[in-house]
């Protein structure tokens, strides 16, 4: 099933980057573009120790602590890569506990140790990636797509897991050409990405094919917005998404509105024998009307009308109409 769907994204990706696509276009001047393999557990192994030890000065104690940080056989390459920064640099250990924590407030720009461009570019790039992942599994999307776009793929020990949370960023963003470009990448260029990286990447590039202004999209504003909210993060940012909901459902209903108004004045068709104006009822009633109760065509002349009702109002009805004013449906 994942190499169906593996296949079906690929489809897709091939007509977005054919001849005269913009996504192929994006390809062939943006620079760092070919392949893109990630180094070796070994090769990262090699390199963050030889870090450590110009950045502990070759303290020993550290240097066993992360020989068996390296011997955990249940954590991942990158983990262990940032539990080696952790021992290093005090900045690193404390932005990665803030991170790690789900109770604990994310940061909402990007930290200073990720912008120092006169630090350790291997230490950078890196921890980039691995903050960077931990706030998109958080849903923190926009400060982890800052701190992506802060570095490049090539500068990581592993490109697949930067696309792959840099586009699952994008696509959380509604961010749907910047996703479709990285989602290409990620299926054509880090060809050795896991296979789930690549089925999720299918997934998240068909579905953005069906993205319209419809409600579908009001629906994503609206998902956006909540997940913001759950984030204590109700400032402006999220207040123009609000808004953009808004004028998104007026725009529907209008539509809605000028279509009804379509539909229901296209009935009448060509006047009656018995009609100088040219116009009938349906149901073949007199031309003449003098405003009663029940009138089969429009009054002839200006005149009082005498038609009424009964002065009965259903309060039940009328309650239960007050009750959902306002009020949508879960659907």
């Amino acid at each position: 099933m994942n190499t169906k769907l593996w296949l079906a994204g690929l489809a897709v990706t091939v007509s977005l980057v054919g001849p005269g696509s913009a996504a192929a276009d994006d390809k062939k001047d943006a620079a760092g573009f070919g392949s893109l393999e990630p180094t070796s557990v070994n090769g990262v192994k090699t390199k963050v120790l030889a870090w450590l030890q110009a950045a502990a000065n070759n303290d020993a104690a550290k240097l066993r602590e992360a020989e068996a940080l390296w011997n955990r056989p249940d954590r991942a390459a990158l983990d262990n890569l940032a539990d080696t920064f952790a021992l290093g640099n005090a900045e690193a250990a404390s932005l990665l506990q803030v991170v790690r924590d789900d109770k604990a407030p994310a940061p909402v720009e990007v930290p200073a140790v990720l912008k120092n461009a006169k630090g350790d570019p291997f230490l950078r790039a890196n921890l980039s990636l691995a903050v960077a992942r931990h706030l998109s599994n958080r849903r923190v999307h926009e400060e982890a797509l800052a701190i992506l776009n802060s570095v490049t793929p090539e500068q990581t020990v592993d490109p697949a897991a930067y696309l792959f949370h840099r586009a699952v960023c994008e696509h959380a963003l509604l961010k749907k050409d910047e996703a479709n470009r990285t989602i290409v990448r990620l299926i054509q260029d880090a060809a050795d990405s896991p296979e789930r990286y690549k089925t999720v990447g299918a997934l998240m590039l068909l579905d953005m094919q069906t993205w319209k202004k419809d409600l579908g999209n009001v629906a994503r504003l609206m998902d956006n917005s909540e997940r913001r909210l759950d984030l204590a993060r109700g400032g402006p940012q999220t207040q123009k998404i609000q808004r953009e909901v808004i004028a998104r459902l007026d725009e529907l209903i209008k539509e809605l509105e000028n279509k009804a108004k379509k539909s229901s004045g296209g009935g009448g068709g060509g006047g009656g024998a018995g009609d100088p104006n040219g116009g009938s009822c349906p149901d073949g009633g007199s031309s003449g009307n003098n405003g009663g109760a029940n009138p089969k065509n429009p009054m002839q002349d200006s005149q009082i009308a005498t038609n009424g009702g009964t002065g009965r109002v259903d309060v039940a009805r009328l309650q239960k109409l007050t009750d959902s004013w306002g009020k949508m449906s879960p659907a």
